[in-house]
């Protein structure tokens, strides 16, 4: 089970941290992603992290201002957000699979955590 916090209301050029942690386990085995929600909108990729953390995969709107990362006992993976605009307002998911290949894909992933949401004002 996964489980995503850190969300909350900023001013856009503002960070915020997510963290996924999952309960009973540790993320040592499975490859681990964010996926975001905005209102009226379909699910999108944001980010991904392999099974090793060495290899990490980034949504083009996201680039540059969003990191992802295990921390060294594999217990949470963190989603660093600097520079948040109004348009990065979703509610964002964690979510893992076993596996390193097709990342982005949402359908690739069997465990998803109940969502964290962030909303970015102008």
């Amino acid at each position: 089970q996964l489980q995503a916090s850190g969300g909350g209301l900023v001013q856009a050029g503002t960070s915020l941290r997510l963290s996924c942690e999952a309960s009973g386990g540790t993320f040592s085995t499975y490859s681990t992603a964010w996926f975001r929600q905005a209102p009226g909108k379909e699910r999108e990729f944001v980010a991904a992290i392999s099974v090793s953390g060495r290899n990490t995969e980034y949504a083009d709107p996201v680039k540059g201002r969003f990191n992802i990362a295990k921390d060294l006992r594999m217990e949470t993976v963190y989603l660093q957000m600097n520079s948040l605009k109004p348009e990065d307002t979703a509610v964002y998911y964690c979510a893992a699979t076993i596996g390193s290949s097709h990342l982005s894909w949402s359908a690739r992933y069997g465990y998803w955590g109940q969502g964290t949401l962030v909303t970015v004002s102008s």
